[in-house]
C-alpha cells in the first residue's frame, strides 16, 4: 500500500485515472517486479511536466525519479499516449456534435529556446532569432492533436509539410481533405507535398491594412493550442536530450488536457 500523501494539483483525478490506466497497464497490476503504484508514476511523469522539473529533483513522497523515467519512457515507446489522444480526440469531437475523424486541420510550428541539454542539436530561426528546437503540429477544428514532431529551428516549416501531412492522414485514416496554413507555408512545393497526401492546403493571410491585433479565421486555433501546451513549464524551453522525448512530452501534455475535458463530460453525463 502507497502511504497517504497530501494531493498536488497536477495529480490526476479518480475520473481522468479511469480513462487512462487501461492504457497504461503494460504488466499485470500483481507483477513482482512492480515496486510502485501505477498511479503514483503517472503522478510523478505529470508533477515533471506541468512544473518543470529535473527528473531528480522529484518530490519524496513520490516514486523515486528512477523509476517514474524508467516507466515513463516504456510508456512512451509502447505508444500508450499516441493511442489515447487518438481515442479522447475522437470521444471529444462525438460529443460536440462533430464527426469522430476530421476533415480539415491547421498546421503551424513554434520554436523553442535551446538549453545546454538540447544546445548540440539545436539550430537557428532567423525569423524568430532564436536558437533552439522547432515543433511542427497540426491540430483538427477544436484545437485537438492530430500530429507533431520535433526538428532543430533552423528547418524551414515548408519543408516539414508532407511528413506531417502523413502523421495527420495516418493518424486519422485518411480523413482530412484541408490544412489551413499561414503565409509561412506558400510556394508550390508545400502544396504539392501535402496535395501527394490527399490534404490541400488554404493560405490564410494577413489583411493588407492590418493595424494592431489581428485574429485570423482558423489559424487561431492552433495558437491556442500551442498556448494550451506553454502551461507546461517543462514545454516552455527545450530541456530535452532527444527531440524525440521533447515530441512525446507534448503529446503527453495533450493527452492531460483531453483527459481533464473527457472527465468534465462524465461529471455532467
Amino acid at each position: 500500500m502507497t502511504p497517504a500523501r497530501k494531493p498536488y494539483p497536477s495529480d490526476v483525478s479518480d475520473e481522468e485515472w479511469s480513462l487512462v490506466v487501461p492504457y497504461l497497464v503494460l504488466m499485470r497490476e500483481d507483477a513482482e517486479q512492480r515496486h510502485h503504484a501505477l498511479r503514483e508514476l503517472f503522478n510523478g511523469l505529470r508533477y515533471v511536466i506541468r512544473y518543470g522539473i529535473a527528473w531528480r529533483a522529484m518530490p519524496n513522497d513520490l516514486p523515486p525519479c528512477s523509476a517514474v523515467c524508467q516507466q515513463s519512457r516504456r510508456w512512451m515507446e509502447a505508444g500508450c499516449f499516441d493511442a489515447l489522444v487518438s481515442d479522447l480526440r475522437a470521444v471529444l469531437r462525438i460529443a460536440s456534435g462533430r464527426r469522430a475523424e476530421p476533415t480539415a486541420a491547421i498546421l503551424d510550428s513554434r520554436t523553442l529556446r535551446s538549453t545546454p541539454e538540447s544546445g548540440s542539436r539545436a539550430g537557428y530561426d532567423g525569423a524568430k532569432r532564436k536558437k533552439g528546437s522547432k515543433l511542427h503540429m497540426a491540430v483538427d477544428t477544436l484545437g485537438y492533436l492530430l500530429a507533431l514532431h520535433a526538428t532543430p529551428a533552423s528547418r524551414d516549416d515548408r519543408a516539414e509539410v508532407g511528413r506531417l501531412a502523413a502523421a495527420i492522414q495516418d493518424a486519422t485514416d485518411e480523413s482530412v481533405e484541408l490544412a489551413y496554413v499561414d503565409q509561412g507555408y506558400t510556394g508550390e512545393k508545400p502544396a504539392e507535398a501535402a496535395q501527394a497526401q490527399g490534404i490541400a492546403l488554404e493560405v490564410v493571410r494577413l489583411p493588407e491594412a492590418k493595424r494592431g491585433f489581428v485574429l485570423l479565421p482558423r489559424r487561431w486555433v492552433v495558437e491556442r493550442s500551442f498556448a494550451w501546451a506553454t502551461r507546461c513549464r517543462r514545454l516552455v524551453k527545450d530541456y530535452e536530450r532527444y527531440a524525440s522525448t521533447l515530441a512525446s512530452l507534448h503529446v503527453i501534455a495533450f493527452a492531460c488536457f483531453m483527459l481533464r475535458n473527457a472527465a468534465i463530460l462524465m461529471q455532467g453525463a
